[in-house]
């Protein structure tokens, strides 16, 4: 099945409420996880396309010594995320951004760690984006990216769908569908970080939706 691109940024306020209520708890504890144990010191972290900031929010209770610069380009979401960090109370551990993952503003080799979840299926030319990546990680720093799999067919889509039983409305499924269909394979990744040069990256199917790329 071809890749049916979605549009890059959801900088719409309503779709941002509606992502921001759904339910992605085990998933990002998941995801926060496998970060936190990347590093054992003080760490400055930087997550592309933060969202409404759910992950690093998690991720700065599990690490309270790290600073994590969260960035998006959509200001219907990083209104949201700013509320959400507000009311977590870790404000002064998470800095919002405006910022395009594909043309970042920091110097090389900035970052000890740079995570991203559910962003490479909106980026029309992933390349561009594992390449920022690329230039902004230390040389010693470590990468976690993790998005989902795009299925071999529609029918494929509308079984994940109802596997996956989600308490979705109408709206809510629709973004998921068509993030499905914007996802990449395995083997797409494997070109891409082929293209990079990341020779010593895992990556790997980690759940009937989901890719995963480490390096650490």
């Amino acid at each position: 099945m071809d890749r049916i691109l979605e549009p890059e940024v959801m900088d719409n306020d309503i779709e941002a409420y509606e992502y921001d209520q759904m339910n992605f708890t085990d998933v990002n504890t998941d995801f926060a996880l496998l970060t936190s144990k990347l590093k054992e010191k003080k760490a400055k972290v930087l997550d592309i396309g933060t969202g409404t900031a759910q992950i690093p929010i998690i991720l700065a209770d599990l690490q309270p010594q790290w600073h994590i610069i969260a960035v998006d380009l959509a200001e219907s979401m990083l209104k949201l995320a700013s509320k959400n960090i507000e009311k977590a109370g870790k404000s002064q551990q998470i800095t919002l951004t405006l910022v395009d993952g594909k043309k970042m503003p920091y110097d090389d080799h900035s970052f000890d760690i740079v995570m991203s979840n559910s962003l490479v299926h909106h980026i029309p030319n992933p390349l561009d984006l594992f390449r920022e990546i690329d230039r902004v990680v230390k040389s010693n720093g470590s990468i976690l990216i993790r998005d989902l799999l795009r299925p071999e067919s529609e029918n494929d889509i509308e079984e994940i769908v109802k596997q996956a039983n989600l308490d979705y409305n109408p709206r809510q499924k629709k973004l998921f569908k068509d993030s499905l269909n914007a996802a990449l394979t395995l083997d797409e990744i494997k070109e891409i970080i082929s293209q990079i040069g990341w020779h010593n990256a895992q990556v790997y199917q980690s759940s009937s939706r989901h890719w995963t790329l480490i390096i650490n």
